[in-house]
């Protein structure tokens, strides 16, 4: 299973879920929202051999935090992963869009400067604000594009600029989630959950949860879930050619 966005962090026990995620032998990408966060939740997976953590700003905190900069940029050297990174364009946060895109766009100039990053992208209401921050820098890295929920348009446009996406089981369960899984490209998808923010039946998803996403991309390539969790083992795999076999450990 893959869990390629989860805030290990943020769960009521922490250390808990990253035992559980590590037992359950999870690749799982732990995204951070703030540079202050990452050392220590780099901390709580020490020793797992299949949990890396992200470098993270995210756009919601952009205005808070902006000052954390030069904070990230020290600390991009000792990771391969940047996320959750992106813009906002939900109401409660359009009014912070000018320093939002300040941030995202500053946070790919050092990602290009250090020879690219793996990311992890929020764009919720933000899509084409997103894409064209990635067209301006292409050297960024590898965009993953968490939970995307814009356009049709959207994701051709995305898929012409060489995005990837990570996809998880509230994405399943709508109609306009299920109609972005079909025309997703198989080779460029892995699965996520967004726990704890991301609930089923009143509690946070886990990132044992993904399992359930081998059916739901079945039905919406129309294959079967066996095979959709080899193409999803694949996919982990020649990401981390591009970047590494460090991307979750080595597969078994």
């Amino acid at each position: 299973m893959i869990d390629f966005h989860c805030h290990l962090d943020l769960y009521p026990n922490p250390a808990e879920a990253v035992r559980q995620a590590d037992r359950a032998r999870i690749y799982v990408l732990s995204v951070t929202t703030t540079p202050k966060a990452w050392r220590g939740t780099s901390a709580l997976t020490k020793g797992c051999d299949r949990i890396r953590t992200a470098l993270g700003l995210h756009p919601q905190l952009a205005h808070d935090r902006h000052q954390e900069l030069p904070l990230f940029e020290g600390l991009l050297p000792e990771t391969r992963y940047v996320g959750e990174v992106g813009l906002d364009g939900t109401p409660g946060y359009r009014r912070h869009a000018d320093v939002q895109r300040r941030v995202f766009e500053t946070v790919l100039r050092m990602s290009a400067r250090t020879g690219g990053r793996i990311l992890s992208i929020h764009s919720r209401r933000a899509g084409d604000e997103v894409l064209e921050c990635l067209r301006l820098v292409p050297d960024a890295g590898v965009p993953i594009l968490h939970w995307f929920s814009g356009t049709k348009t959207q994701v051709r446009r995305a898929v012409d600029q060489g995005c990837w996406f990570s996809v998880g089981p509230p994405m399943a369960a709508s109609a306009n989630g299920r109609s972005i899984l079909e025309i997703l490209p198989r080779d460029r998808v892995l699965t996520e959950t967004d726990g704890p923010f991301a609930e089923r039946d009143g509690r946070p998803l886990r990132p044992s949860d993904t399992a359930d996403m081998a059916s739901a991309l079945g039905t919406a390539w129309n294959i079967p879930p066996a095979e959709v969790s080899t193409q999803l083992m694949a996919n982990l795999r020649r990401l981390g050619t591009d970047a590494s076999q460090d991307v979750a450990g080595r597969p078994s």
